[in-house]
Order: C-alpha cells, then structure tokens, then sequence
C-alpha cells in the first residue's frame, strides 16, 4: 500500500510548499470506515477511472479553508464562498494530477473534475463497499489538520 500512498504524500508537501508557501507535517496514514465519524466542514473529492478507479478527497474545517483561499487569493474571506470553493477543488486538482503522474508506472488513470462538498457532518460516498480508504492527515500552521484520504483499487482484468 506505501507504494500507493507515498506519491500523495510527496505531492501534498510540494503542492503546499510551491503553492502556499508552508510546509506540512504527514501524521501517520491509517485505514478508515466510510462510516467513522468526522468533524469536516468541507471536502472536495476527484474520482480516478482507468486501469485503477478510486477517488482522491481532501477534508478540512471552515477556518483553514478560509485560510488556505486567502494566502491563495490574497482576499479575505468569513464563509465558505464561492471563491473557497474553487480554491479547494483547484488544490485537490493539482494534489490529484500530480499524483496521477506519480502513478502512471502503475497505472494508467484518468481524473474527473472535482466536486466540493461542504457543511458540517457532510458523508462521502466512496465508489462501492470494497474500497479500502486510507486518511493521510496532515499538521499545516502548527495547529490546523486536514485529511487527504485515498481510496484505489486495480478495475478488473488488470
């Protein structure tokens, strides 16, 4: 499993080190329930088809998302706007291309546009019963966490 989750570890630090100017502290990866309750305000997931299908999500509270639009945005922002939105989905967007790109001695893969899901106890609907998600949580600004969870598994006949 390291082989698969080593590349959106890898990517997460760089994405936020060239594109927020800080650097991450990668906690310890651990297996997840799509049913084990979560504290998130908002998540922004890219699913993955080709000769793997999966999904990619990252999950955050209200305060570092306004803080991550800001540095991106230079604007300040109290809510979870429009422009919060996008900057969330463009930053599963390149954490998910990349990673992609990391991948593709393995497999080939194809990523969809991302979808932004926000409010409090918001569930994720992972591709089907049988998907194994792995959370990656990440420390930002000493205080703040997040989670990059990462669901792949070979479609079948590969």
């Amino acid at each position: 499993m390291e082989k698969y989750i080593q590349p959106f570890i890898n990517v997460c630090e760089s994405v936020f080190r060239d594109f927020i100017g800080t650097e991450l502290e990668a906690e310890h990866p651990h297996f997840i329930d799509k049913n084990d309750p979560h504290d998130w305000d908002v998540s922004a997931v890219i699913g993955l088809t080709g000769e793997a299908r999966g999904a990619v999500v990252i999950s955050m509270k209200k305060e570092l998302a306004l803080k991550l639009t800001g540095i991106l945005t230079g604007s300040e922002h109290i809510d979870l706007d429009d422009e919060v939105v996008d900057a969330i989905g463009e930053i599963i967007n390149i954490i998910a291309g990349n990673a992609k790109r990391g991948l593709e001695e393995t497999f080939r893969l194809v990523i969809s546009l991302p979808t932004i899901i926000r409010g409090t106890d918001h569930t994720i609907m992972w591709p089907n019963d049988q998907a194994r998600i792995m959370c990656i949580p990440f420390t930002i600004f000493e205080t703040y966490t997040f989670c990059l969870s990462v669901a792949i598994e070979a479609s079948s006949g590969v």
